[in-house]
């Protein structure tokens, strides 16, 4: 069983997020994948309640101190590879998502990672943040890449609020092609995962 996550990255309020992940997991749901044996999970950020990073030793060591970085690591080390749903911060990827990553270090190896982004510039530059960040942690990244606009993929009549995701029809076949490399990507990286060391609990 390939187990794919879907990650919301950001834990603001009235974030768009929590629409585009739904959107993703439908579109999952309904595409058959590379053949049999694919699962999808959201993942909500805003629901581990990590705080800023509050580990005394490095992530790098697996020695965790406090019952929420356990948690977390749990969950990460279960899956094969990730959708990351994020916003575009100040040219850059939210201090949650980045903040998630980086409480934690060989959970992360040697896994496949997608990105389906989302703001003024269709958070692409966000994703080459993150990128940069993942592969420093053995995380292969797929070309594919759906960007969203808040101007053509989101009916937003205030600025304040999350207004309506209504993503344009070419963006559908763009995620599925999506899903597709990151599936492929988990599977032939399975051998390296399976040659790891055991997680550290």
């Amino acid at each position: 069983m390939t187990r794919i996550a879907i990650v919301i990255g950001s834990t603001r309020p009235r974030r768009k997020g929590a629409a585009v992940a739904r959107w993703v997991a439908d579109v999952a749901g309904r595409h058959a994948t590379i053949g049999d044996g694919v699962t999808y999970e959201v993942v909500d950020l805003a629901e581990y309640g990590l705080p800023l990073l509050d580990e005394p030793v490095p992530a790098l060591f697996g020695e965790y101190a406090h019952a929420h970085t356990s948690k977390w690591s749990e969950t990460i080390a279960s899956f094969d590879g990730f959708v990351f749903v994020t916003p575009e911060y100040n040219h850059s990827v939210p201090a949650s998502l980045k903040n998630a990553i980086d409480f934690l270090f060989a959970e992360w190896h040697n896994k496949a990672a997608g990105f389906v982004s989302y703001g003024v510039h269709g958070g692409t530059r966000a994703v080459e943040h993150l990128r940069l960040s993942l592969t420093e942690l053995k995380v292969a990244s797929v070309r594919s890449q759906v960007a969203l606009s808040v101007f053509t993929d989101f009916e937003i009549t205030d600025p304040t609020q999350p207004g309506v995701f209504a993503p344009g029809p070419h963006q559908e076949p763009t995620l599925i092609e999506l899903l597709d490399e990151v599936v492929a990507w988990s599977r032939a990286l399975a051998p390296l995962r399976a040659a790891a060391q055991p997680v550290p609990a």
